[in-house]
């Protein structure tokens, strides 16, 4: 037993490592993104929704960029992310947003998407998220309180 601890001991740690940092490690955002700093939206995206009319789906012109509604730096490099289908920085980007809270439209379960905003100067996720509805992503959300409060982001033609 006593020649299995140091290795159990290195596992532990390396484990402890790679759940910290995320598969990826720090750098996969910067990685990600693109030298112009351009925020392409997905030809097949179809435009933000009007939370009063859930059910209609009336097919117009994919978006092509994302304004900027005045969200922070970081936001647009995540909706990039969301554009591109990734790599994202965080294991649990992408992940089923289950709207415990009630504070989005209520859809079918596994229709929102959540993926992690970078917050400066934190050493882990934060607060900040979007959220995303509909495969590929029709509506976007915003958070900076975790999920306390949304704000609808859209995107220009």
């Amino acid at each position: 037993m006593r020649k299995l601890r140091p290795l159990l001991t290195l596992v532990i740690i390396a484990s402890l490592l790679w759940f910290w940092q995320g598969p990826g490690g720090a750098g996969r955002i910067d990685e990600a993104l693109d030298r112009s700093g351009a925020i392409e939206a997905l030809p097949s995206q179809a435009p933000a929704q009007d939370a009063a009319s859930p059910g209609s789906e009336a097919p117009t012109a994919a978006p092509t960029a994302f304004s900027d509604d005045g969200l922070p730096p970081e936001a647009l490099e995540t909706l990039a992310l969301i554009a591109r289908d990734g790599p994202y920085p965080h294991r649990q980007d992408g992940s089923v947003f289950n709207n415990f809270e009630r504070r989005l439209p209520a859809r079918p379960r596994g229709y929102y998407r959540e993926f992690t905003v970078r917050t400066p100067g934190l050493s882990h996720r934060g607060p900040r998220r979007i959220v995303t509805g509909g495969q590929p992503p029709a509506e976007y959300w915003y958070t900076d309180d975790h999920y306390e409060s949304f704000r609808r982001i859209g995107a220009r033609r």
